[in-house]
């Protein structure tokens, strides 16, 4: 392990399972800001449907229009293009969901079967798009709400169209601002990579860049995703046209940092990260950017003023710079979701898993009549929203404790029996308190989620026993998270760490396969992107990534294990973006056929010792002129499998 690469193994890899730590975890109040200006709109989205029922003397609609406005939970900051989609489909779904279950309610298996379905179908989906939020669990929860309706399939029309009023009263809200500033989103996204490229620079020659390098790969990935998810085909917004550039520019200053400043021995001038600092906070600003001079040292330095300069020119909306035509090319949605549809995927393993544990806790519930059982599959739901069995204890353990208070809190209110203008301002109040507190600890947001469905789902329910309503309540909640816990322990305790030695090997073998095609003679003149070879290698590697995530949160866990482990990853990704950056270089080398032949077998021997668990041998690497980093990260790659080999997973 070099020391640049032991550097940088992730933190999380370095604890190991006891269960007094992950209680104490569990109860951690981060210190992220408070959404005051999301939790106001998810309080006034939640809050109006039934206000406009009680104005129009309806207000049981009303309440079932609010149901819809779960639709504005699964708002992130996300482009304003993406975003209208993804909200336009999922009110869609929720009302769906509350449809299907009108008509299921009167067959309790049906209604399990059915659970069960769209927890796997929503799970996989989120999970092969990388959509951040709640994934399933609100449409298992609008979809188990109605079996706590009055029966009654005929109205199943009536309540999935309310609801779906509902959605697009949340539509509109979350869409606003789009109309102030529709590429604000990409513009936080470009931001943070020039943030992130000033503060490599600044660490370049210092024990802190391996971190800062692994850290710049993934905020220019995470800024990629955001403008491929923004991008409107047949749309030419200027302003999206200038990020893309820029976006463009971040990649071309990375990659003569890796290339030339990789194992250098001295840090670089402080003018240039202050330079990339200025740059950003120009990003979205009409006012002209000017700099100091810079006066170079050498070569090599020259060349990354001149390209700081050429991003100052795209701020500044130069038409040298700005005439250029960009080449923007999206993956088919197609493409992305069968990437996912295979039995080495964790997506659609996980997506499986949830799906079929979910219907396993609705079965049990309906089986032995449990009071209101729908809250037994939903505690399942919400405690398996956990990616790794780490996270699933801690979901357990705060579903638990705050599900306690929440419904100590819904019994007090239900038994004052609220109406008119009341049951607005309670719902409204629990949803503000929901996102404001959910980014610090999910415990303190279970304490207001949970009374707010009950209260939208019960609130004409006759409390005339207190005590036996909160007990009825919390005996479901224990038995769903312990459903969900049991079922993740028995289903994955070691799924993710036991498919690494294949996806590794899986990586290592799209990787060479995308660097012939890049230095052969016969492809010299191909369009790389969008290339079959380029979108295995990005599948992969993207899975791969998840899958070693997913792998530190499993137990038993070796500590060791993992660090030997961790190199191979930061090898295998820092190979793909070189690989990936070469690609948009217009002169590359031809390769000689026997340098084609022994790069092949380096790699085949390398992807056989990682599926056969062993050392492979040091073998010689071709020279590639101009590409001298691919060749050093070859050789880093040889040798993290070297020491992996002592891992016991691997």
């Amino acid at each position: 392990m070099t020391k640049q690469q032991r550097s940088s193994v992730p933190a999380s890899s370095a604890e190991s399972f006891n269960l007094f730590s992950v209680i104490k975890q569990a109860f951690i109040i981060k210190k992220n800001p408070f959404p005051w200006w999301k939790a106001i709109q998810a309080g006034i989205c939640m809050a109006t449907p039934p206000f406009i029922g009680l104005l129009v003397g309806h207000l049981q609609e009303g309440l079932l229009m609010g149901i819809g406005a779960f639709t504005f939970l699964y708002m992130f900051n996300e482009p304003y293009a993406q975003r209208a989609k993804k909200l336009f489909f999922i009110m869609i779904g929720i009302a769906l969901s509350v449809g299907l279950g009108t008509l299921l309610t009167p067959h309790p298996y049906g209604i399990a079967l059915m659970l069960g379905l769209i927890g796997a179908i929503v799970t996989f989906i989120f999970g092969a798009l990388k959509i951040p939020g709640p994934a399933a669990v609100f449409f298992v929860l609008t979809f188990s709400m109605t079996t706590a309706m009055p029966v009654d399939p005929s109205l199943a029309p009536i309540r999935a169209g309310l609801v779906l009023v509902g959605g697009a009263l949340s539509w509109l809200v979350a869409m606003a601002g789009s109309l102030v500033n529709f590429h604000g989103p990409e513009i936080t996204a470009m931001k943070q990579v020039y943030r992130q490229l000033a503060t490599l620079l600044d660490t370049v020659g210092t024990s802190n860049f391996a971190s800062s390098r692994q850290q710049t790969l993934l905020t220019i990935r995470n800024a990629e995703d955001t403008l491929l998810a923004g991008y409107i085909p047949r749309q030419k917004s200027p302003v999206y046209k200038q990020l893309y550039l820029l976006y463009e520019r971040a990649n071309i200053i990375f990659s003569e940092v890796l290339e030339f400043y990789t194992d250098a021995d001295k840090k670089l001038p402080a003018e240039l990260g202050d330079s990339l600092r200025k740059v950003t906070e120009s990003i979205g600003d009409n006012d002209l950017l000017t700099l100091q001079e810079i006066d170079p040292t050498d070569e090599l330095m020259g060349r990354l003023v001149t390209n700081i300069r050429k991003a100052v020119a795209v701020v500044n909306k130069s038409p040298s710079m700005m005439d250029r035509d960009i080449a923007v090319k999206k993956r088919p949605l197609k493409d992305v979701l069968s990437d996912c549809l295979h039995r080495n995927s964790i997506v659609f393993i996980y997506a499986l898993r949830y799906g079929f544990i979910l219907m396993i806790a609705a079965l049990i519930a309906f089986s032995f009549n449990f009071d209101r059982s729908y809250w037994i599959p939903l505690s399942c739901a919400a405690v398996m929203l956990g990616t790794t069995i780490m996270t699933t204890f801690h979901r357990a353990i705060q579903r638990t404790f705050g599900t306690i208070i929440g419904v100590l809190i819904a019994s007090a209110l239900l038994s004052t029996h609220p109406d008119g203008i009341f049951i607005v301002l309670i719902i409204l109040t629990l949803t503000f308190l929901t996102e404001a507190f959910i980014v610090r600890n999910y415990a303190l947001a279970v304490f207001f989620i949970t009374p707010n469905a009950i209260f939208m789902a019960e609130n004409t329910t006759q409390i005339h026993n207190v005590s036996y309503f909160a007990t009825a309540r919390i005996t479901d909640i224990f038995i769903g998270c312990a459903i969900g816990l049991i079922g993740v322990l028995l289903t994955s305790r070691r799924s993710a760490s036991s498919r690494l030695p294949h996806l590794i090997a899986k990586t290592i073998r799209t990787e060479i396969q995308f660097l012939v095609l890049l230095f052969s003679e016969e492809t010299a003149e191909q369009d790389f992107e969008g290339s079959k070879e380029m979108r295995k290698m990005h599948s992969n590697l993207s899975n791969l990534r998840v899958v070693y995530t997913t792998a530190l949160g499993e137990i038993p866990k070796d500590k060791k294990a993992l660090e030997f482990i961790w190199p191979v990853i930061f090898s295998i990704e820092q190979l793909g973006y070189l690989l990936e950056s070469s690609s948009r270089r217009k002169q590359r080398p031809v390769l000689k056929d026997e340098d084609l032949a022994q790069l092949l077998l380096v790699f085949e021997i390398l992807a056989k010792a990682s599926e056969q668990r062993h050392a492979p041998n040091t073998r010689y690497i071709p020279e590639i002129t101009g590409y001298t980093q691919i060749r050093k990260e070859i050789a880093d790659l040889q040798q993290a499998l070297q020491s992996s080999a002592r891992a016991p997973i691997m």
